[in-house]
């Protein structure tokens, strides 16, 4: 029998259980949204697959996220950042941009007058893990666990959500914030445009021989692109992007071949790097969804924008896409508007696509451009990577958008 926080178990009472918000999905997004909803009056639901203990202690994935200072933001106001074990937060000082066998980097500098870093990495479970605790004995808020969504029929003052077990909810707005391949946003009809890059992406964390200067690698090799995520105590996450099998090879290798192979791939340049987790792999498929809001629901997270990791914006655009959604529903409710009328909705459409579309075409255009082995497209990067160290003022503008200054 799935758990319930705030509902009773009975069925007949669940069935005309009635909500202003549900959010299917319990995943960083979602729980941000709901805890930005702290303190409205709004009454919500979340409605997730995994058992609660799961949520609670989400465990390690190998993905490590690397923040900007706008995400930062966010997750203090959340109260989120000062749930994070400091010791985990690893700062992001410098990042180089290299490809295939040239000498030449482009790189960006976090700017030693102004202090500071271009970010910071934390580990994917642990950010899970804070989101999690944030809402515990939040006011209103009904956590269905272990349950799933079958059916949603939108309606002009509600729409009516059916569970897999065939418990009811009625909600003026639904939520979707579950990946994206999200299911929901099929029952919600709204379709996405999915590109799969027909590659796989390992992350592994490894203890490195050099220590790395708390400095992010972008590599693109031939055949194959690098990633080097520095952590603390002279860690760093090596992320390898290869065709499935040759993923599934590496996968199967022991671990002091295993470390060999990277140490390779890196060509030595951080010395003798290691394994100290479980390697984990994840296909590459980047998600773009035809509309983020329909009649009485509204998409966030990766069910609305899923990113090719290349420019590591994916959890960030996320994180925006609860707040900016928040933001309208919380001022429709201060004015006892309706929460999901659709100028509201809108408007949060309309802000996303502005922040997310140009960011994800251009991420798309850039994995494109740099996994091409042909000449002209190693010419072409070479020289692009050229011009922008030369221009100054181009390259602070890069870095100002990566930061999110």
């Amino acid at each position: 029998m799935p758990h319930t926080h705030g509902i009773e178990a009975d069925a007949t009472q669940i069935a005309a259980t009635s909500v202003d918000v549900v959010v299917v999905g319990a995943g960083p997004a979602g729980l941000c949204f709901v805890r930005a909803l702290a303190g409205s009056g709004l009454r919500v639901a979340v409605v997730e697959q995994q058992p609660r203990a799961a949520l609670a202690e989400a465990a390690f994935d190998g993905r490590e996220i690397a923040l900007t200072h706008a995400s930062r933001k966010i997750l203090e106001r959340l109260g989120l950042w000062a749930r994070l074990d400091a010791r985990e937060i690893s700062p992001l000082r410098d990042a180089k941009v290299l490809d295939g066998s040239s000498p030449f980097a482009l790189t960006f500098a976090a700017g030693r007058e102004a202090g500071g870093d271009l970010g910071w990495l934390v580990p994917n479970h642990l950010i899970r893990r804070a989101a999690w605790d944030s809402v515990q004995g939040q006011a209103g808020l009904e956590i269905l666990d272990q349950c799933s969504v079958r059916a949603i029929v939108p309606g002009p003052l509600h729409s009516e959500v059916t569970l897999a077990d065939g418990r009811r909810l009625q909600a003026r707005l639904v939520v979707a914030a579950d990946s994206r391949f999200s299911s929901t946003r099929r029952m919600l009809g709204i379709g996405a445009r999915m590109h799969d890059f027909g590659k796989s992406m390992l992350v592994c964390r490894m203890q490195v021989e050099v220590p790395h200067q708390h400095t992010a690698w972008e590599w693109f090799g031939h055949g194959r692109t690098l990633a080097l995520l520095p952590l603390n105590g002279n860690q760093a996450s090596a992320v390898i992007t290869l065709p499935p099998r040759q993923v599934e090879a590496l996968l199967a290798q022991d671990p002091v071949r295993f470390g060999e192979r990277v140490s390779a791939f890196f060509e030595h340049r951080l010395g003798a790097m290691t394994p100290v987790a479980r390697a984990i792999a994840y296909p590459l498929v980047g998600v773009y969804a035809n509309a983020f809001v329909g009649e009485r629901c509204a998409l966030i997270g990766d069910a609305a924008v899923g990113m090719h990791p290349v420019t590591a914006h994916g959890f960030n655009l996320g994180l925006q896409s609860q707040q900016r959604l928040a933001a309208v529903v919380r001022r429709a409710a201060e004015r006892g508007a309706d929460i999901a009328a659709p100028g509201g909705l809108a408007g949060y459409e309309r802000g996303h696509r502005l922040a997310s579309r140009p960011l994800y075409e251009a991420t798309n255009a850039i994995a494109t451009l740099y996994t091409d082995d042909r000449l002209p497209a190693r010419l072409l990067r070479r020289a692009g990577l050229r011009v922008a160290q030369g221009v100054t003022p181009f390259r602070q503008l890069i870095a100002a958008h990566l930061t999110q200054r």
